[in-house]
This record gives C-alpha cells, sequence and structure tokens, in this order.
C-alpha cells in the first residue's frame, strides 16, 4: 500500500487516535537503521522530482495545491516545512502561520483571515497551523460556546469545498506524536540556547490538557475529512518517517495533478535569436 493508502482517513470512518501507535513505520520494512536509510534517499529523490512538478504548476498557473499541517506543539510542523518543503522554488511557494487573532480579524468570520491566505493559481500553498483552531484550541479552552465551535465542522467543509472547486487541491495532515516524545522535544528545546525562544509557558498548559486535545482532533478529523479535503494522520514520533511519508503523498498529489506549461505561443514559431 502506498503512504497515501496507509495514512489517509476514509470519509466517513471514524479516527481513535490512542490505537495508531506514533512510533510505527508502516510502508518501510527491515531493521530501522535501514528503514531510516531508505526513507531518507527517498525523501531525497521525492523533493527533486517535487520541484519539477512545481515549475510546471508555477507555469501552467491555472490550479494550486494547499497542504494544512496541523498537530501538537512539537509536533514537527517547522520540520516539515524546512526538510519536505523548503527545497522548493519560494517564489511559488506561500506559507501561513495562524496565531492568535488580532482586532481587526476578530472582528470578522473566523474564515476570513484564512482564505485571505489561500494560495493563488500556481502556488503551493501551506498552512502552518489553520482554520482547525476554531474547533480545536477554541474548544478547548471554551473560547466560544459549544453551539458555535459544533456549527464550525459543516462551515469549514463547505470553505474547503468552495476552494477545490475554484481549482486548489487540499491535503491535510494530522503530525500525530506521542506525549512521551513531546516531553523529550520540550526538554530538549529548553536545554538548546538556539531553540528556547520557541518554548513559552502556555505550552505546558497544552500538555496538561492533552486528553481533551486529543478528543478535539479525533472529532475535527472524523468530521471534515472528506472525498475533496481528506485527512491524513502521519506517525511523527520519528521525525525521519514523518517527512518521508508526507512527501510521498505531496508527491503523488502533484503527479496526479499533472500540470504542464502552456504551448509555446505561435508567434514564438521561428523566431530566430542572434
Amino acid at each position: 500500500m502506498s503512504a497515501y493508502e496507509l495514512h489517509v482517513v476514509t470519509p466517513g470512518d471514524g479516527v481513535r487516535l490512542n490505537v495508531i501507535d506514533p512510533s510505527r513505520t508502516p510502508g518501510l520494512s527491515g531493521p530501522n537503521d535501514l528503514e531510516k536509510a531508505a526513507a531518507i534517499r527517498e525523501l531525497a529523490q521525492n523533493v527533486e522530482r517535487m520541484k519539477l512538478l512545481q515549475r510546471r504548476l508555477y507555469a501552467e498557473s491555472k490550479r494550486s495545491l494547499l497542504i494544512v499541517l496541523q498537530g501538537m506543539d512539537c509536533g514537527g510542523k517547522d520540520g516539515t516545512i524546512r526538510h519536505v518543503l523548503g527545497p522548493l522554488n519560494p517564489q511559488g511557494m506561500r506559507v501561513a502561520s495562524f496565531k492568535k487573532p488580532t482586532y481587526e480579524e476578530l472582528s470578522h468570520d473566523f474564515l476570513w483571515r484564512i482564505h485571505k491566505q489561500a494560495p493563488a493559481r500556481g502556488e503551493i500553498g501551506v498552512f502552518n497551523r489553520s482554520h482547525y483552531e476554531d474547533v480545536l484550541v477554541v474548544r478547548v479552552l471554551g473560547l466560544v460556546s459549544e453551539t458555535q465551535w459544533r456549527t464550525r465542522y459543516d462551515r469549514i467543509n463547505e470553505f474547503e469545498r468552495n476552494l477545490t472547486e475554484s481549482g486548489t487541491r487540499i491535503l491535510k495532515f494530522m503530525l500525530h506524536i506521542s506525549r512521551d516524545e513531546q516531553k523529550e522535544r520540550l526538554e530538549a528545546r529548553l536545554a538548546d540556547p538556539d531553540k528556547a525562544w520557541k518554548f513559552n509557558m502556555s505550552d505546558l498548559d497544552t500538555r496538561s490538557r492533552w486528553d481533551e486535545y486529543m478528543h478535539a482532533y479525533e472529532d475535527a478529523v472524523t468530521k471534515c475529512s472528506t472525498e475533496h479535503a481528506p485527512w491524513h494522520v502521519i506517525p511523527a514520533d520519528k521525525k525521519w518517517y514523518r517527512n518521508w511519508a508526507i512527501s510521498q503523498i505531496v508527491l503523488r498529489e502533484l503527479e496526479q495533478m499533472d500540470p504542464s506549461p502552456p504551448p509555446k505561443a505561435k508567434e514564438l514559431e521561428g523566431v530566430v535569436i542572434e
């Protein structure tokens, strides 16, 4: 089975994160060191192929691809962007990170600030956190009433369908790490002077609500994995496996899109450059 088939959440099926081992490496076989070597090698190959397809998508300028990355703190959203998508041409990329809403953003519908960051034709867009925060952190912290956040699943599905009908393909990745792995990564972050700035005391509050967040993620993934915008739950305890799996799925999507540059204009036929 492909990485896509192994990790996609079939529309209509429920997902239970506690039965998905964040340290597993499905799709690879052999001793762990051989799996890792093979995954790193294939990642490099996938990225080279993705570069070519990105150039074609940009030249075609008719469709776009949106990649949504969600996960708990230290889940690997930044690492995925750096290692899987970072090598692509930044001229054809749009990366948006969604933080606490500004006063202006709060005065609009919750999807207003999201829609503004959707990729234009020819672009690959990446959401580092996304509109799903409005059914995750908003739900867990009780920032709006249950009646309000429960209506947002349907609105999110409608929003994503609107994007796809306008020519944007969507891939959504939930980076699934274990609580123990998060602890190790948070401790490593605190111990590293170059990374300690990323640590926030609110990370500890979020961690204390782990089970609540897992339930919120399960609902979001179950209710919003659709044919036009599927969710993939990626075991992310092993960074090299996370990168490999996501690169496989993104490459598959770009190959299915099969973008092609526009044909040479007739007025260019017979042009001689002296």
